[in-house]
């Protein structure tokens, strides 16, 4: 088994990675409690070549860390997204094997992403966690599969808020967007409500 930290570098600089560190901690202690703790920031080395520009730095890791690279990143366009109903995944930890996901992914149709129903809640999308707003607030479900790094910092910097978001509450808010390590709020894709498809 081997698990994933997917870190936001741009411009040469490597971005809440005290949040990165949290969730790698957390995931190693869990499944490796006997090993001892690493720090990402030591084993971090950024390449000249990504002094400028978008990248995803990969951090591979299970016991200890195999790999680290890093990735060219552009934005995905969407604008539609399709509710895809699974009551049986379960991605509590950033695994690298990502066939559940991929298989559900697989049955958007011709919209661009899909939101996981779990339940009748809504949970999270193929890369990101949601985020919606109601005209007043933004809010993220109390349902994700995987919590992310993006999201535990802007609920710690009280820029969104938590609450059960089930598929009948969807018409309470005005739009959606998708945050992850890579996407924070002011580059998201953000689509109007009406673009989520049943």
């Amino acid at each position: 088994m081997q698990l994933l930290e997917t870190i936001k570098c741009r411009d040469g600089k490597l971005y809440n990675l005290h949040y990165h560190q949290a969730r790698f901690d957390v995931a190693r202690m869990k499944f490796f409690p006997e090993e001892q703790k690493l720090k990402l920031e030591e084993l971090i080395e950024i390449p000249e070549t990504c002094s400028k520009g978008l990248f995803r730095c990969r951090v591979v890791y299970a016991e200890q860390v195999e790999k680290i690279e890093f990735l060219p990143h552009q934005y995905r366009f969407i604008n539609s997204i399709r509710l895809i109903e699974d009551n049986s995944i379960e991605y509590s930890s950033k695994y690298t094997d990502r066939k559940q996901l991929q298989h559900l992914y697989d049955m958007r149709g011709d919209c661009d992403d899909i939101l996981i129903i779990q339940n009748n809640c809504i949970t999270d999308s193929f890369t990101a966690n949601p985020i919606f707003f109601d005209g007043n607030k933004w809010w993220t479900p109390d349902t994700p599969l995987l919590p992310g790094t993006q999201r535990a910092r802007l609920l710690a910097e009280n820029k969104i808020s938590v609450c059960r978001i089930t598929v009948d509450d969807l018409h309470n808010f005005q739009k959606i967007g998708l945050i992850n390590a890579l996407q924070d709020m002011h580059d998201v894709p953000m689509l109007p409500i009406e673009r989520i498809i049943r």
